[in-house]
């Protein structure tokens, strides 16, 4: 039986693993939420997140795992009888169609098989019909590895359907990846901390962009939770609606000093560089799952071309060394298996991750 007490080192696609130093940070002395201490935690905290995503619109802290603002940006920003394309090429941006679904808006699919990448051909093609007000996009697909060449899609997009708005899920994206909001024109990004912030999970970072505000004015029945007006009226004050997740705040504060005094540039190097590294190990025993032009820089799903027991070398490692990385998800169980490399995971990390997985294979 695992003792709770003392957990595996994490090289799952999330949580990651999280260095003692941010864990220290959660266990500070709490504050009053509507008091100054707070206040400036709140300012500080938003005002790093804005160098970190580039952008000078809004940042909301939602006390939340980041299926909230999966729903969120549905509710908030479209009508009732409004039709949203969804992009979907994994588990987590097939989720996203059945969240829009689930809200009561029509969701219309544009899917290709896991493991493929969505393109900014596919894309036009299917909003040349002029019938959607929104799309749903994922970043990095976590199920697949795959990272979807969102740049030229969001290019596409403001140069042929600037009227569109944009969902985007980095949940396995944000911090490892570039993510530049007010250029790009999005109008929502979010992504939970257990994943490249390295926090443990609890806490959401979402950018809203002013005209995604806009829109919510004219959208009836938000609820409360997660109304982007109730978050923008507290933002003004450096508050949120409600009781947020301090102690995460806290971390992700520490956690955005660190970032911006690395760089963010040193920072999505750094990550190119792990999973360069994974990469290579990949295909020298396995395959990649993912196409080369495709690749994540903050996970790989490899091909389990060796038919090896991922579950029994999981075992192994976890007896020997108290670690674990991921297997393949949902129907990819198996068939594949998953390595994270972002976060304040570093290359040591790695080198010792695959040299024990080298001597359970061999």
């Amino acid at each position: 039986m695992t003792d709770w007490k003392n957990p595996p080192r994490l090289f799952i696609p999330g949580p990651v693993k999280v260095d003692e130093d941010v864990l220290q940070q959660l266990a500070r002395p709490t504050l009053g939420h509507r008091l100054k201490e707070y206040v400036q935690l709140h300012k500080e905290t938003v005002d790093m997140l804005k160098k970190i995503l580039y952008t000078d619109q809004n940042i909301f802290l939602s006390s939340s795992s980041a299926s909230g603002i999966w729903e969120a940006s549905i509710r908030n920003c479209v009508q009732m009888d409004e039709k949203v394309l969804c992009t979907m090429c994994g588990a987590f941006s097939d989720k996203f169609a059945s969240i829009t679904r689930s809200c009561g808006r029509e969701a219309d699919e544009l899917k290709v098989d896991w493991g493929q990448a969505i393109t900014p051909e596919m894309v036009d093609e299917k909003l040349a019909s002029g019938n959607y007000t929104a799309v749903t996009m994922v970043y990095n697909e976590t199920s697949t590895g795959v990272a979807n060449p969102v740049y030229e899609i969001s290019e596409m997009l403001r140069e042929k359907y600037p009227d569109v708005l944009v969902f985007v899920d980095a949940v396995s994206g944000m911090v490892g990846l570039p993510i530049h909001f007010d250029k790009l024109g999005w109008d929502v990004v979010f992504a939970s901390v257990q994943k490249a912030w390295a926090i443990p999970p609890g806490l959401t970072v979402a950018a809203v962009s002013d005209r995604a505000l806009e829109k919510a004015k004219e959208v009836p029945n938000r609820g409360y939770y997660f109304d982007f007006l109730e978050f923008a009226k507290r933002a003004e004050k450096h508050q949120t609606p409600t009781t947020p997740a301090i102690p995460h705040i806290m971390a992700l504060h520490y956690q955005c000093t660190k970032l911006l005094d690395e760089g963010m540039e040193n920072v999505w190097k750094r990550h190119k560089e792990m999973g360069d590294f994974v990469r290579a190990w990949a295909k020298e025993n396995f395959a990649l799952f993912a196409p080369e032009e495709y690749v994540s820089d903050t996970l790989t799903t490899i091909k389990n071309t060796k038919g090896i027991d991922v579950a029994a070398v999981n075992n192994a490692l976890q007896e020997k060394h108290n670690t674990v990385f991921g297997n393949g998800y949902g129907k990819l169980k198996n068939e594949t298996f998953r390595i994270a490399h972002m976060g304040d995971i570093n290359m040591a990390d790695l080198k010792e991750l695959l040299g024990w997985i080298d001597e359970e294979i061999k």
